[in-house]
């Protein structure tokens, strides 16, 4: 099973997938951890990304496009992946849409995890304390949640118009959000 998650920062993307693992035995890619990760290792991509991600700007296009086409192609990710954070704008989800098809995948359920503004601002504070993430400023928050709603909204239409987009309340336990994708997900 191939997914995507999307919906604003801070809405239990990355929790929900490390529970699909679990469940299903997919791979999680998140886009953010990658980035992240290089941004640590000093690595040429890293360098690129961290400007951007400081301000709370959208990574360029080719740079997380070819992470992405790199990571599909890796064994781990042979049994499915759910892809966080990534596709971020339509012309991500045009670019990934090439990419599945020489690869011969497709995209079973795009999952939106819809939460409220304050809610998610509240949890992604929590979050840059106890896990002491930079990118997790008042103001880099603002600024992501803009970007959220100016870019990555339209996606919502972009996979509801190919049938494959489902709703989840990303709001409540993490426990409960889960039992919610879960039977989602099931046929």
């Amino acid at each position: 099973m191939n997914i995507i998650f999307i919906g604003p920062p801070g809405a239990g993307k990355g929790t929900q997938a490390k529970v699909l693992q679990s469940e299903f035995g997919i791979l999680p890619v998140s886009t953010g951890d990658i980035l992240r990760q290089a941004v640590e290792m000093g690595t040429e991509m890293g360098k690129k990304a961290q400007a951007f991600m400081s301000a709370g700007e959208l990574v360029p296009d080719e740079v997380v496009i070819g992470i992405i086409k790199d990571r599909i192609r890796e064994e781990d990710a042979q049994n499915g992946f759910i892809l966080d954070g990534f596709p971020r704008t339509v012309p991500q989800a045009e670019a990934l849409a090439v990419i599945l098809r020489e690869n011969g995948l497709s995209i079973d359920h795009v999952v939106l995890f819809e939460a409220d503004t304050e809610e998610l601002t509240s949890r992604m504070i929590k979050r840059a304390e106890e896990q002491g993430r930079s990118d997790d400023t008042p103001e880099t928050i603002k600024n992501r949640l803009g970007v959220y709603t100016e870019k990555t909204k339209p996606l919502i239409d972009f996979y509801r118009t190919q049938g494959v987009l489902m709703s989840v309340d990303g709001l409540g336990q993490i426990e409960e959000v889960s039992r919610r994708l879960i039977a989602a997900l099931k046929p």
